[in-house]
């Protein structure tokens, strides 16, 4: 089975894009256009990439992550490893409360990190599964212990896997925690409605609540990029997420908008199962020549052409070919339909049947049938699968 990481193929980088309207910035409630409705609330179970834009404003982290990828401090001040950086111990920012009034201190840190590792369907678990446990030190001092050395755990804590949330509440509701979720951010959950809105509303006690100018927040999904746009230039949203390549010559021609763009760490591909159960037992699965071949199929540069407006950077690694951790010894292949007709047939499959799963919006499609139409021309029988949208740890 192969599976879409949000809108481009095969390790496409992409240019993230916002866009928010030049008259709400007097307005004391921000409205915000979301490509899909999140997942659960909750940072423990959460996969949603669109659940992440609604925790930045909800959950504090215990650090957080800068434009330069540097560590930054959030709920923790300072950090040092210890042990033969087996050991991490954080102290603590004195005075944080949770939004029910509880106080935020290593005891909620341990309980938070016992969570991530022991609820049932957590998805944090794999992420810091080199930590067996967390020891206070006292109130505001906590060591998190590993069973090995382990570089990515900081990174791994500027996201979900740092968001702290409410012991109290979290024991109160159980599994229906994400329903009602309490944790340390800036702003505190009001309400739901499934497919219609998210809001959240000012906490007055947050710890850094003079840098917080709004009163409240609302997270209107809406699948549909154009008429996300439509939204926005009526008025009715002040800010949206992930425009359109195709519109953004449109966006750029309104004095009314402005448009944000970078090339991030947002990359998305194609990944295939090789191991996880009787679906994986398939050439594509089971046979490197065969993934070779797909990726010889394909041409990087065509789909940000014909997708994307020649908008976004293609790459084949985790970081743009642009930074500084790109690996220059492993260039974007570029597309050799020969070769990968020469590799299908050494494997023994000439036409493989690959099913190929497409977030269900226009360019995510558009993008799978040009994949489609690129890989038959090597042999391959690509089906495509729509879906509802992406799930993502990453």
């Amino acid at each position: 089975m192969t599976r879409w990481w949000r809108n481009i193929a095969a390790g496409l980088l992409i240019a993230a894009v916002t866009i928010s309207w030049i008259g709400a910035a007097s307005a004391q409630t921000l409205r915000v256009g979301l490509a899909e409705d999140p997942d659960i609330l909750d940072p423990t179970l959460a996969r949603t990439y669109v659940g992440r834009i609604v925790f930045a404003a909800l959950c504090d982290k215990l650090v957080d992550i800068g434009p330069e990828l540097e560590i930054m401090p959030q709920l923790a001040t300072e950090w040092q490893w210890t042990d033969g950086n087996k050991g991490l111990v954080l102290k603590l920012r004195p005075g944080v409360k949770f939004q029910d009034g509880e106080p935020f201190d290593a005891a909620a840190v341990k309980f938070n990190i016992e969570r991530h590792l022991s609820m049932p369907g957590s998805n944090r678990k794999a992420e810091i599964s080199a930590v067996t446990g967390a020891e206070v030190i006292d109130d505001q001092t906590v060591k998190l212990v590993l069973s090995a050395p382990y570089a990515p755990l900081l990174a791994q804590l500027t996201d979900r896997a740092g968001m702290m949330v409410s012991p109290k509440a979290a024991q109160a509701a159980g599994e229906h925690f994400g329903s009602h979720p309490v944790c340390a951010g800036p702003f505190k959950f009001v309400e739901r409605v499934a497919q219609d809105r998210i809001v959240l509303e000012r906490f007055a006690d947050y710890w850094d609540k003079d840098n917080i100018k709004l009163d409240r927040i609302v997270y209107l999904p809406i699948p549909d990029p154009t008429v996300r746009l439509a939204n926005l230039r009526s008025g009715g949203l002040d800010l949206m997420e992930r425009v359109a390549a195709t519109d953004l010559d449109t966006v750029r021609k309104d004095a009314r908008l402005k448009l944000s763009t970078i090339t991030g760490l947002g990359y998305t591909g194609i990944t295939i199962n090789l191991a996880n159960g009787e679906r994986s037992k398939t050439p594509l699965g089971q046979d490197a020549r065969v993934r070779q071949a797909l990726e010889l199929s394909i041409d990087r540069d065509a789909i940000n052409q014909v997708v994307f407006s020649g908008e976004f950077q293609p790459g084949n690694q985790w970081v743009a070919p642009s930074n500084p951790y790109y690996i220059k010894e492993l260039p974007i292949p570029g597309r050799d339909v020969a070769k990968a007709k020469a590799l299908l047939a050494a494997a023994t499959a000439p036409k493989p049947v690959v099913e190929l799963m497409a977030v269900n919006n226009p360019e995510a499609l558009q993008t799978a049938q040009v994949i489609q139409a690129m890989a038959q021309e090597s042999g391959f029988d690509i089906h495509i699968k729509a879906i509802a949208t992406w799930p993502t740890t990453h």
